[in-house]
Parts: structure tokens; C-alpha cells; sequence
């Protein structure tokens, strides 16, 4: 199991087009991947779940990656959070 703190960074927080990333990239792996924020625990291979944390510039999630290939899968998506998703 790997656990990571995530920042959100890109000004417009996690909307539709940052969720869809998110949900894309880690549906590539097999592994499970859940964020946590505050009482919600979503499923981020869902794109509507992802939306519902509703995350804006500089929220902080709590990762965790469950499986066979879970390091890679919590690298992945660290560099898109770090990347701002593309959008900056």
C-alpha cells in the first residue's frame, strides 16, 4: 500500500477536465487508488466521484494505492498533480 499527500495546484482546482485525467490515468493500472479528503472516500478511477470531492486550488487529498503495481500508479499521478494537469 502507498500513501501520499496530494496539492492540488492549478488555479481552477479539479473540475471536469482535470477529473477526466485523473480517472483516465488511473484506470491504466491495476492496482486501487483512493482520495480522501476530510469524511470522503472516493474511488478516483471515477471521473463523477473525483468531481464530487469538489477540490479547489490548494486543497489537499490523501492517496492511497492498493496492488500489484500501486508505486507506479502513485508516481503517475503525483506528476500530474505536480504538472498542474496540464492546464498552466
Amino acid at each position: 500500500m502507498v500513501e501520499k499527500t496530494l496539492t492540488v495546484r492549478n488555479r481552477a482546482g479539479i473540475h471536469t477536465r482535470p477529473a477526466a485525467i485523473i480517472a483516465k490515468t488511473a484506470a491504466k493500472y491495476e492496482s486501487k487508488i483512493f482520495f480522501e479528503k476530510e469524511t470522503m472516500k472516493i474511488n478516483a478511477k471515477s471521473i463523477m466521484g473525483v468531481i464530487t470531492l469538489g477540490s479547489p486550488y490548494q486543497d489537499i487529498l490523501k492517496m492511497t494505492c492498493i496492488g500489484p503495481d500501486e508505486i507506479e500508479q502513485a508516481e503517475a499521478m503525483e506528476k500530474l498533480f505536480e504538472n498542474r494537469f496540464q492546464e498552466e
